[in-house]
This record gives structure tokens, sequence and C-alpha cells, in this order.
């Protein structure tokens, strides 16, 4: 079994946020993987959880309802029911050192400053989970505000409109990792634009 870990923060007015791309990621695979079915999220392990079946392999999906800075906790309750560990986790998630559109994948590093991955980090007391890393790239030097302010506003007009082909190539990489494996994912996913 893989875990994907869809990071995010709970309630409608962070829905369509730069911050909820591991939730929008999530719900992408979901509706192109489900098997022509509905995947239905359920509330267990402090968040929204889902599991499907992807080429003979067991995927939950989970969606941390506890907020970005305390995702670890939902993350190690599952981690925890299903007897997984690290090696077996995906973290998707939103980056800023990324730009917006492109996708990067690893396996394990530091938090880069990301809450959700430090919260994660340190419930499980180890930090070599895989990541896939979506690109929401800097603010502008003339954006008023901070780093919080930016990752909690609402995607641009214009990278709306690409955000639909954004999360569709994660969708495709998440799938690769699930059916390929991490390290032969990451030689492809890192070498091209996924724009």
């Amino acid at each position: 079994m893989i875990l994907l870990a869809g990071l995010g923060n709970p309630g409608p007015q962070y829905a369509q946020t730069r911050h909820n791309a591991g939730f929008l990621v999530l719900d992408a695979f979901a509706a192109d993987f489900g098997g022509g079915r509905v995947v239905a999220f359920r509330s267990r392990f402090d968040g929204q959880y889902a599991e499907l079946e992807l080429g003979g392999q067991r995927v939950g999906l989970l969606k941390p309802e506890t907020f970005m800075n305390l995702s670890g906790r939902s993350v190690r309750a599952a981690l925890g029911f299903f007897k997984l560990t690290v090696s077996d986790l995906l973290v998707v998630h939103d980056e800023l050192d990324v730009p917006f559109g492109e996708l990067r994948l690893k396996a394990g590093g530091g938090d880069g400053g990301h809450r959700g991955l430090r919260s994660i980090s340190g419930e499980l007391a180890d930090p070599a989970y895989g990541r896939l890393r979506v690109g929401i790239g800097r603010p502008a030097p003339d954006f008023q505000g901070d780093i919080a302010d930016f990752v909690l506003q609402a995607f641009a007009l214009e990278e709306r409109s690409v955000l639909p082909t954004v999360l569709a190539n994660a969708s495709k990489a998440v799938q690769a990792v699930v059916t390929d494996g991490l390290s032969r994912t990451m030689n492809r996913t890192n070498q091209r634009t996924v724009r």
C-alpha cells in the first residue's frame, strides 16, 4: 500500500488557494484514476480519507483537516493504522521555490520553511518520505503582504487558466510514482517543464 497525503487547509475559504495545491492534486488524481466512479472521501485520521486501487496497488488518499501546521498528526495516524513506513508515503504540497506550473519530485530533505512538511517530519521523526512539490512560484516584487498572505490567496486569473493542465500533470506524476516507483518517476518528472 502507498499513502498519498495532499496538504492544505480545510474549509471553503481556503479551497482554491495556492496553499491547497495538495488537496487539489489529490482530487484530480481521484477523478482521473478512480476507475470511472466517484471516489468518496470520508472523515478518518483527523482528515478526509479515501482508497482506490491502481495497477494492483492499494492507494490511500489523505487530506489532513488539522490545518497545515499540524498535518503530521493526521499523517502519523494513518501510517500507524496501516503499519506503513516513510518509504510508503508520498506528500503532495505547494512549493514557493518552484515556478508556477512546474513539478519536482524528491525523496527526503528539509522542510524549506513549509510548516506542513515540518509537522510531518517532526511527527514521524524521519524526513525520508517522498514529496511531490507543486510549483506556485514566489510573489511579484510589488506584492503587498507577506508570504502567508500570498499562499493563502486564490490563484491569479492567468494561473487559473492553466491550473487544470498543472493538476492533470501532477495527477499523472502521482500515478507514475504508484506504478513505477519514486526514483524512476523522479528522473522523468524533474527533467521537463509541465505546463
